[in-house]
C-alpha cells in the first residue's frame, strides 16, 4: 500500500467544454485507473486539495467524484486516514460456456471459496416452480452461499434443486455441480438473464461494498441434456469485481463469396 503521486494523475483528462459534469468526468477518470490497474487495491489517493489543485478544480468537485466512486465500492474513505482503492479481485466470466463458480475461480488461478448461509429444504416458491417445471407443493433443496475469490466478496448465490435430484443439501460442502455429476444429473445448458440493480443494506454488508452500490443481477436456468430443468440460481455479483463477457458472431454464413 502505498500513496499515489498526485503527477501520476493526468490533469487534462477533465474538460469544460464537454456537457458531462466536471465531478462525474473526474469520477470516470478514477475509475477508468482502478479498473486498468493503475492504482492497485489499498492504494491511498493524494489528498482532496492536491487533486483540486492538479485537476484545477473545487474541492467540493472532487469530494462529489470520490463519493461517487465510494458508493460503487471502488474507494473507501476513513476518518482522519484518507482514502483507498477497494479493489477485489476482477473476474470476466464468458457466457458461452456453462461451468460453475468454483471451476471459473480455478481456471483463472484463484481460489474460490463459500460461505454458507443456510441449506434446506421446502415447497418451492411459485417462482422456482414456474423456472423448474414443477407441481404445487413440491419440494427443493434450496442453499444460499456467499462466493467468494481469494477470500474477497464477489457474489451471493440463491440456488433452488429440486429434492429428486438432490435430497440432501447438507450433502454439498464444495462444487454444487460436481456433487449434482456424482448423483449422474450434469448440468448440459443453462440460460441466464442479467439485470442491472442496486444492493440492499443487507447484501451490501455481505459483499463489503456500500449500500445501493451497483450490482449485477444474474437469474439462471439450468437443464439436463434432455431439457428436464436441473437448477434455479438467482445471484447478486458486485458490478466493480465481476465482468460478464459473451462472443457474437453473424446471424447466417456468409455465402458465395459476398459480405
Amino acid at each position: 500500500m502505498g500513496v499515489s503521486d498526485v503527477a501520476r494523475f493526468d490533469k487534462e483528462a477533465l474538460s469544460a467544454s464537454l456537457p458531462l459534469p466536471l465531478y462525474l468526468q473526474l469520477a470516470r477518470y478514477v475509475r477508468g485507473l482502478i479498473i486498468g490497474g493503475k492504482l492497485g487495491h489499498r492504494d491511498a489517493l493524494p489528498s482532496e486539495r492536491e487533486l483540486a489543485e492538479r485537476f484545477e478544480v473545487s474541492r467540493v468537485t472532487v469530494r462529489k467524484a470520490l463519493r461517487e466512486l465510494s458508493e460503487e465500492g471502488l474507494l473507501e474513505q476513513i476518518q482522519g486516514a484518507g482514502t483507498f482503492v477497494n479493489r477485489a479481485p476482477h473476474v470476466e466470466q464468458r457466457l458461452s460456456t456453462l461451468t460453475s463458480f468454483s471451476e471459473d475461480m480455478a481456471s483463472r488461478g484463484l481460489s474460490a471459496g463459500s460461505l454458507w448461509l443456510h441449506k434446506m429444504i421446502s415447497v418451492a416458491t411459485p417462482e422456482e416452480a414456474l423456472a423448474l417445471g414443477l407441481s404445487p407443493g413440491a419440494t427443493v433443496s434450496r442453499m444460499q452461499r456467499l462466493r467468494t475469490a481469494n477470500g474477497s466478496p464477489m457474489a451471493i448465490e440463491l440456488a433452488a434443486i429440486p429434492t429428486v435430484f438432490l435430497p440432501d443439501p447438507q450433502s454439498v460442502e464444495g462444487s454444487l455441480y460436481d456433487a449434482l455429476r456424482a448423483r449422474g444429473y450434469a448440468p448440459f445448458r443453462a440460460l441466464q438473464r442479467l439485470t442491472a440493480v442496486r444492493v440492499t443494506a443487507e447484501q451490501a454488508a455481505q459483499l463489503g461494498v456500500s449500500e445501493g452500490a451497483a450490482a449485477l443481477y444474474v437469474e439462471r436456468r439450468t437443464m439436463l441434456e434432455d431439457g428436464t430443468p436441473l437448477e434455479f440460481v438467482r445471484s447478486q455479483y458486485r458490478g466493480d469485481a465481476y465482468d460478464f463477457i459473451v462472443e457474437l458472431s453473424l446471424a447466417g454464413r456468409l455465402q458465395d463469396g459476398q459480405r
